[in-house]
């Protein structure tokens, strides 16, 4: 029996995933930190387990009406846990992307600003004092009546709407226009109406030109459409709608992604006219403080707008009713601020759109904003925060951590960083490998007793840590040249990627990597030009390049009825050698029927999900394994089919690792499985749902895809943080890949800030010195011994460790 004040967290007989039956304990108000290689469960015992648990618990202390209106997860595979504080997590996670949110929402720093105006703002004379929500675009009271509070207005133009003047309007001159019977209808709506849509585009009237294009009359007349040979048309009412406003209304209120996409090609965005794309209404911009409107102090990054702020406070000069006022909302701004600048982050502005932000900064954000919560005696549960950190970053979110824990809570992180595994008060190391051969607690204790753990993965990286092998880097086979980038905080910089090597793009947070190298390099790339574009100057060496394969961490899918076997192809394979069986042949069964996505094989009861809603009164709906499939997603007459002895749905159960074997005498199988297992995600099961993959998990899968292809030609691999999620025993596996690439003639560009990766690159460029306005300058270019040695970069010195004896 344990007390009221136990200092440990007990778990036991943990089973969530693939834990086997766990019992650990770990104590409270301590840095504790879940270590192990990808999947071997550690994030099962950290969130799916410890948090799960403290949720589900809050959730029964919830009124039963209020319940049901809470997404909540099942209960956790657990025999018990005691000693559990209430929980809040911070995972890597995105929200729904909206240009309305912003740094400024999230961290409520834009609250504080709006206040300060209200109250402490200087306005015109005569001037009615506003209300706070006067000062948000995201407000009737507050946003601009021309663009609603977005700061653009879209916009098109005859050269957008009709690229080609030389063609008819039959001949598709309107290039905007929709294709198939949509189309030709407004044609033949025209052709009606009394327009020659024959006679080049060019040659019509200029009035008559604008009023196909832009009006916004919507004449209805009587079609008699052009006969095809054996098809009867009758006459119908057609209506007519101009170029702009098909455009328009598709892009503003298509549902379909695709649709949007393709009218956002003839459409450009500009500054609202009436606003300057500051957002607001003329009242508010009229209120200035410090001699500055608001939209102009959101504007700049965090550590100016401290500055700023600091300077203007205990003047007066800020503050139209007094200094006190200013001073008391001045100094709370600056509190928040200074939170989010020692996490990294000065270098955004309030007004960043949160779509623009790495998960990695999301979730420091929101960190951010639990330190100024002021809670205690609560367990944070953290998924690895350092992702997409520079080292020199890692070492304020490391002060940070200390602030969370010396405030009275427990600090629970999952991570793979050796920086914060060091400074950890107790490890929990979970293993030894992946899948079906993870899902145990080799330590739990202090990090010095994993010395002693002979199965732990993890114990050579934190304690046998070589120098950097010599190595003789590679020789370029040619060089790509980017002069005159201008794109975000990259002005003016002239950037050269050596060809046929392996280069490593390194610098702070926001020094801006993603973009020279994700927006850039590879929209250049992707376009195929050497001409001048908005973000380069000129291009030099793209001959060299016959493709570009840039492998991100976007889902692979975002239904459950996406999964690693349909996206790698490998599907079909087992659907064709079910198909081929005497069974199936006897039963006429052709490769649909092995699909849970259409009708025939299926199970009908859940549609192929696996699962069923089920409707509980008072409580939110939950979901439970199909009572007529049991989760095998299809019907029993499927299911005879079998392979080898195991069914379609068996088959999909099946590891990767098991796979390999099972299909051994299969070599289109064994080619996409061989791939999956090169980049190590030997321990996911064939028909794992995209849902339940991480973006590191999703990025491999990309890779392995390519890795599986015929290669032609010069290939050019651009990938953003590779090893974000990876264990160090991962990263090997994959930088082995990445290697090989290179050695079969190909190039390699990582954005990275694991310093081992950086080491055995060929080529490194680091950007800086800082982030923001203070980055976007190639600081140093050369080798990683070269670049380790390099005066002003802020990468230099961790590199430099690389190439030394550990201590």
């Amino acid at each position: 029996m344990h007390t009221a004040h136990d200092p440990y967290v007990r778990v036991r007989g943990a089973e969530e995933h693939n834990l086997r039956h766990v019992d650990v304990d770990i104590p409270r108000d301590a840095l504790v930190v879940f270590t192990g290689v990808s999947g071997s469960g550690k994030s099962s015992l950290a969130f799916g387990t410890i948090y799960a648990e403290a949720q589900r618990r809050y959730f029964e202390s919830v009124a039963p009406y209020a319940r049901r209106l809470i997404h909540q997860v099942g209960a956790p595979k657990v025999g018990e846990i005691s000693g559990l504080p209430p929980a809040v997590s911070l995972e890597q996670r995105r929200s729904a992307p909206t240009s309305r949110s912003s740094v400024g929402t999230l961290t409520t720093l834009s609250n504080s600003l709006r206040m300060l105006f209200s109250r402490a703002g200087t306005y015109p004379p005569g001037a009615p004092r506003l209300d706070s929500d006067a000062f948000s675009p995201n407000t009737a009271a507050g946003a601009c009546p021309e663009c609603h509070g977005l700061g653009r207005i879209h916009r098109t133009s005859e050269e957008l709407l009709v690229p080609d003047p030389s063609l008819s309007i039959r001949e598709g001159a309107i290039e905007a226009w929709p294709g198939a019977w949509q189309g030709k209808n407004l044609r033949d709506v025209l052709d009606a109406l009394g327009y020659d849509v024959d006679r080049p585009w060019r040659e019509l009237e200029q009035r008559d030109r604008d009023w196909i294009l832009f009006t916004d009359e919507q004449p209805v007349v009587t079609v008699h459409p052009v006969r095809d040979a054996g098809r009867i048309q009758r006459p119908y009412q057609g209506t007519y709608m101009s170029a702009r406003r098909y455009v328009m209304h598709t892009f503003a209120d298509s549902k379909s992604q695709t649709l949007r996409a393709r009218a956002e090609r003839f459409l450009t965005a500009e500054p609202c006219p009436v606003c300057g794309g500051s957002r607001l209404r003329p009242e508010a911009l009229a209120v200035t403080f410090g001699g500055r409107t608001i939209a102009e102090l959101a504007g700049l990054p965090l550590a100016t707008l401290a500055r700023v702020l600091s300077t203007g406070t205990g003047t007066g000069t800020g503050s139209a009713d007094g200094s006190e006022t200013a001073r008391v909302l001045t100094g709370d701004l600056l509190a928040r601020i200074a939170v989010v600048t020692e996490l990294g982050l000065g270098y955004l502005s309030l007004d960043r759109t949160t779509p623009s932000l790495s998960a990695g900064e999301l979730q420091r954000l929101r960190l951010a904003t639990q330190l100024r919560s002021g809670l205690f005696g609560v367990v944070y549960v953290l998924d690895e925060p350092s992702a997409g950190l520079h080292p020199a970053d890692t070492e304020a979110l490391l002060v940070v951590l200390g602030r969370l824990k010396a405030a009275g809570n427990s600090v629970f992180v999952v991570e793979h960083h050796l920086d914060v595994v060091r400074s950890a008060d107790w490890l929990v190391d979970v293993g030894p490998h992946a899948g079906e051969h993870g899902g145990r607690v080799l330590h739990s204790g202090p990090p010095a007793g994993l010395a002693e753990v002979a199965d732990s993965a993890t114990r050579r990286f934190l304690f046998d840590r070589e120098p950097a092998p010599a190595r003789e880097v590679r020789k370029p086979s040619g060089l790509l040249r980017l002069n005159g980038v201008e794109r975000h905080n990259v002005r003016g910089v002239d950037a050269e990627f050596p060809l046929g090597v392996f280069t490593a793009v390194t610098g702070v947070s926001g020094s801006g990597k993603s973009t020279l190298v994700g927006q850039v390099l590879a929209g250049v790339l992707a376009d195929g030009t050497h001409a001048p574009t908005d973000s380069v100057a000129s291009v030099e060496g793209l001959a060299a390049v016959d493709r570009l394969v840039q492998v991100d961490q976007r889902p692979i899918g975002r239904t459950p009825r996406s999964n690693l076997a349909t996206y790698t192809g490998l599907f079909d394979v087992v659907r064709k050698l079910f198909t081929g069986t005497d069974e199936a042949r006897a039963r006429g069964y052709k490769a649909g029927r092995f699909s849970f996505n259409v009708a025939g094989g299926r199970c009908e009861t859940c549609q192929g999900e696996g699962f069923v809603s089920v409707e509980l009164l008072f409580l939110p709906s939950t979901y439970a394994p199909c009572p007529d499939c049991r989760g095998a997603r299809y019907n029993p007459e499927t299911l005879e089919v079998t392979f080898q002895g195991l069914s379609i749905a068996e088959v999909l159960d099946l590891t990767v690792e098991a796979a390999a074997e099972f299909f051994a005498g299969t070599p289109a199988a064994v080619r996409s499985l061989q791939a999956l297992l090169d980049v190590g995600l030997g321990y996911l099961r064939l028909g794992q749902p995209a849902t339940e993959l991480s973006g590191g998990e999703a990025q491999r899968i990309k890779l392995a895809s390519e890795l599986q292809r015929t290669r032609r030609g010069h290939t050019l691999y651009v990938l953003d943080e590779p090893t974000t999620g990876l264990h160090p025993a991962d990263v090997e596996v994959l930088m082995r890949q990445l290697h090989g690439l290179v050695e079969q003639g190909h190039s390699v560009v990582v954005v990275e800030h694991d310093m081992a990766v950086v080491a055995g690159a060929d080529w490194v460029i680091d950007l800086g010195p800082g982030g923001g306005d203070e980055g976007g300058r190639i600081v140093a270019a050369g080798t990683p011994a070269e670049v380790a040695r390099a005066a002003g970069s802020r990468t230099a010195p961790y590199l430099a460790r690389e190439f030394r004896p550990s201590g």
